[in-house]
């Protein structure tokens, strides 16, 4: 399935060099989520603090200046590039590179930023295009290289094989179109996390003071925990992801079996355009329909309790970092940029920490795409040199 595509002279540079540019187009697409995420934070502080009196607004230059620097040098790779890019958005509107030591915001201000904002999201959406449109044929590239290496040693055996005409027409397509997908998923959860973790990290801090100042509490050991987001995002993550594999954990084998169900009345399908006197009878239709559908029930009735849990885990994660970072707003520590900036920040992290639940129903579908691909080199003794 591999060697087919990346060992193949064929398709030797497409394979490595498309894949490059698969990755760098991720590269830039989280680089735009981080500015995006800075965005968060001066736009929800302006609203928080509209100049009603139109009073001027003053503030240390100098310093907001040295804070952007400071914060420019101490960026990772991925979030180095973010910052200048919005630095400079910000530098060009406002002729400064940070205004949230604004003490108050003027209606100017405010349309400065939507104009920050579509200066960020469109060159995200045409790099999420790109990227999407480079990724459809780069799996259809993959398809064409596993099919042509198939048919030669398929060609070549005189035994039936079941389901030969599926594997090799649907089940390419969709384990490349899956490995594909989930793999870029992976690779995006990966950046994100080397992008927004040291962000979170650094914002924990104030969420601790206000949330664990009562020393009576029974989490007040967690104050001095650096990062607490952080592991609260991974905590829940983990947690989730085990409590997915127990509810989830019979969906591999049931898709596998539907897939054998399908071929098997597929193939009386389509023996039956050329002979419909020997095939397709009314006694054997029913037989395969009916096994058929009696597997659909059990699928439909798993993916139900899957999707029960599933649905219900994403709907209560929503609420939990309001909920930590709640006391820190009310006590005045952090103001409404931030905790829109944390909330940002720890939804990135915690849905990339949850890729695997997210992507569990894809996950499933490509175990059962695998198997029965692997057991059709087997058959067909396909062995790349």
């Amino acid at each position: 399935m591999f060697k087919a595509f990346f060992c193949n002279k064929k398709y030797f540079v497409f394979a490595y060099f498309g894949l490059f540019l698969l990755l760098f187009f991720l590269y830039l697409q989280t680089s735009l989520n981080v500015a995006i995420n800075e965005w968060y934070k001066d736009f929800y502080n302006l609203l928080q603090k509209p100049n009603l009196s139109n009073q001027s607004v003053e503030f240390s230059l100098e310093q907001a200046q040295k804070i952007a620097q400071e914060e420019l040098n101490n960026a990772n790779l991925i979030n180095k590039f973010s910052l200048f890019y919005y630095q400079s958005l910000i530098n060009y509107f406002f002729q400064t590179k940070n205004i949230s030591l604004k003490t108050f915001y003027d209606i100017n201000d405010f349309y400065f930023l939507i104009w920050v904002f579509l200066f960020i999201a469109i060159p995200y959406v045409l790099i999420a295009t790109i990227n999407n449109y480079f990724a459809s044929v780069y799996a259809f590239k993959w398809r064409e290289a596993m099919t042509y290496e198939y048919l030669k040693y398929w060609k070549n055996k005189d035994d039936n094989i079941e389901g030969s005409s599926q594997r090799i027409q649907e089940d390419c397509y969709n384990f490349s179109k899956l490995v594909e997908s989930l793999g870029l998923s992976f690779i995006k959860a990966l950046m994100i996390l080397i992008a927004f973790i040291p962000i979170l990290w650094n914002l924990s801090d104030s969420i601790t003071q206000s949330l664990f100042k009562d020393s009576q509490s029974s989490f007040y050991f967690l104050k001095d925990i650096k990062g607490l987001l952080v592991y609260v995002a991974l905590f829940i993550s983990i947690g989730g992801l085990i409590i997915s594999w127990f509810v989830g954990f019979k969906l591999p084998n049931l898709e596998y079996n539907n897939q054998k169900a399908e071929a098997a009345f597929r193939k009386e399908l389509v023996y039956a355009e050329d002979n419909r006197t020997l095939y397709a009878d009314s006694k054997t239709i029913l037989e395969l329909f009916t096994g058929l559908k009696l597997n659909y029930k059990r699928l439909f009735l798993h993916y139900g309790y899957f999707n029960i849990w599933l649905i219900l885990f994403e709907q209560i994660i929503v609420i939990i970092p309001f909920l930590v970072m709640a006391p820190s707003l009310f006590a005045g520590i952090i103001s409404l940029g931030i905790l829109m900036q944390i909330n940002n920040a720890f939804s990135q992290v915690r849905s990339s920490f949850s890729v695997f639940i997210t992507n569990y129903t894809s996950i499933t579908q490509l175990r059962s795409i695998y198997k029965r691909l692997k057991e059709f080199e087997l058959h067909i003794n396909y062995k790349r040199k």
